[in-house]
């Protein structure tokens, strides 16, 4: 992994820090004209999101029927597109093309959307969650040690409806590498809503200090620990027999043992390193791998991101958002400050607390960026 120099590491650190990410976050505001909650009757759920399913790959359509069924999505959220299955990289002209037709077809109550298939996770230099969601633009890319735009999403906890404030669809890959596998995670997300589980969070300072960026993030999100939910910094490269796993975030390009651990429906877990998002063929270790261990969600980089901890999640702003009573992919967006370059996979209507759940953390605030309060 490419380590960022430093004058880059204290332009990052400035925007995850201080209120000059408030400031940035305001060069591009929502249009006035967007009601931010407009028609909204709860959390996102089956009514908010669409399912897009590649018509052309037979695993696409067995995971995206099956997500329909168990979420209960209405028929005229089910949208299927039609490109080449199992290649790492979707051409540019043909996304452009595609989310034309997603753009034109999808009901404008839709919020989110749900990706059925791990293959293609690219279009050009961008993660093809980030090109979907926010377009196809190489502001969202870095050639070299570079930051790239903010996401107009990142700690955004007033906007509860993504389209109707900020016109962006937050997606993840509903990622598998058989019917099985996703199948299992689709029952795991569904089974997590409102579970309000007992469970941990562990952030692991690793030894490899190239990787071990998050480290102050890491040390922010302990403040949120609770007696039903514990969160641990542990000076470790591994975790391994660990029972009740809610969380796991770590920084390593390989990460060992991780199926010796029991992971609670509705987990998230993630590793910072250069590759993890090239799901289906990362020299690395893919992000795929946490899913398949029993996660239900995580998130890796596509292309060569620098070792920035805002082109990967803050654990506390996830934490906060996720124990409000956000539902996953809410949760997860919002704690990327760069996503363009990284791929979110999972199941994304994941929602183990309710509202009033979360109404004590609501008070307290979130531990991450203070610019943008959890409201």
């Amino acid at each position: 992994m490419k380590t960022a120099p430093s004058r880059g590491w204290t332009r990052v650190g400035i925007l995850l820090c201080s209120g000059l990410l408030l400031a940035l976050a305001r060069q591009n505001p929502p249009d006035p004209s967007i009601r931010a909650d407009a028609e909204r009757s709860g959390p996102l759920d089956a009514r908010s999101i669409a399912v897009v399913i590649n018509s052309e790959d037979p695993l696409s359509e067995a995971i995206g029927t099956h997500y329909q069924r168990v979420r209960r999505i209405p028929q005229e959220q089910v949208l299927r597109v039609r490109f080449p299955p199992h290649r790492a990289s979707l051409d540019p002209g043909r996304f452009l093309a595609i989310r034309r037709q997603l753009l034109r077809d999808t009901p404008s109550r839709v919020q989110l959307y749900a990706l059925a298939w791990a293959a293609p996770y690219r279009v050009g230099c961008q993660s093809i969650t980030s090109a979907f969601s926010l377009g196809l633009h190489q502001a969202w890319c870095a050639d070299g040690c570079h930051v790239t735009r903010i996401s107009p999403y990142f700690a955004r906890g007033d906007v509860t409806r993504p389209w109707d404030a900020l016109r962006i669809r937050p997606s993840m890959l509903l990622a598998a590498s058989n019917e099985a596998t996703g199948r299992s995670l689709i029952n795991r997300g569904a089974r997590a809503d409102g579970s309000a589980p007992h469970g941990n969070f562990y952030l692991l300072s690793s030894s490899d200090y190239k990787r071990n960026t998050r480290l102050p993030a890491f040390e922010r999100a302990v403040r949120l620990s609770r007696p039903d939910l514990r969160v641990h910094l542990l000076q470790q490269d591994a975790l391994e027999g660990a029972s009740d796993v809610l969380g796991y975030f770590t920084g390593l390009a390989s990460v060992p043992a991780i199926t010796t651990n029991h992971f609670l429906p509705g987990a998230v877990a993630d590793h910072l390193t250069s590759l993890g998002g090239q799901i289906t063929d990362s020299p690395q270790m893919s992000a795929l791998r946490w899913l398949e261990a029993g996660a239900t969600a995580s998130y890796g980089n596509v292309v060569e991101p620098c070792n920035f901890p805002a082109k990967f999640p803050d654990p506390g702003l996830l934490l906060s958002y996720y124990r409000r009573g956000d539902t996953l992919i809410e949760a997860y967006w919002r704690s990327v400050a760069m996503p363009g370059q990284g791929v979110f996979i999972g199941e994304p209507l994941a929602r183990p607390w309710s509202d009033r759940q979360g109404r004590l953390l609501r008070k307290n605030g979130a531990a991450g960026a203070s610019s943008r309060r959890v409201r």
